[in-house]
């Protein structure tokens, strides 16, 4: 939720997202716009401040394992100022947190493409990310 427009942010997110192999699409919608019905067959993993801080590693996981069950689109969301609401937090099937700071929306939205961009390194053995 919210417009990045123009800014180092926006150029940051851009860099991460044209290095992910897989097909991604990028929405922004305005702060009091309902998000759009899930499609069939699609998971909705939201941003929350009371979700869990999944290791690089362990969103890979997740992805493979969603992938690897024909889940043909996930869906990160991540909330306005005011967060997201119950209903969307319980009809949500995965709630993640970069941890139990608060973070400004255009850096979580660059921290997550660069995870998003990490998670999919890992999945093709690409030296990119290290453990270490």
């Amino acid at each position: 939720r919210g417009k990045i427009g123009r800014s180092p942010e926006a150029e940051l997110v851009e860099r991460y997202l044209k290095r992910i192999a897989w097909p991604i699409k990028l929405t922004e919608l305005s702060g009091k716009a309902s998000t759009p019905p899930p499609p069939s067959n699609s998971v909705t993993v939201l941003h929350d401040e009371k979700g869990k801080a999944l290791s690089s590693m362990e969103l890979a996981k997740t992805l493979e394992q969603w992938r690897d069950r024909g889940v043909r689109e996930a869906r990160f969301v991540i909330g306005a100022a005011d967060g997201h609401s119950l209903e969307e937090r319980a009809s949500a099937d995965l709630l993640i947190s970069f941890g139990p700071a608060t973070w400004p929306h255009l850096l979580v939205r660059a921290m997550l493409a660069e995870q998003l961009f990490r998670a999919t390194s890992i999945l093709a053995n690409h030296p990119y990310h290290r453990e270490g």
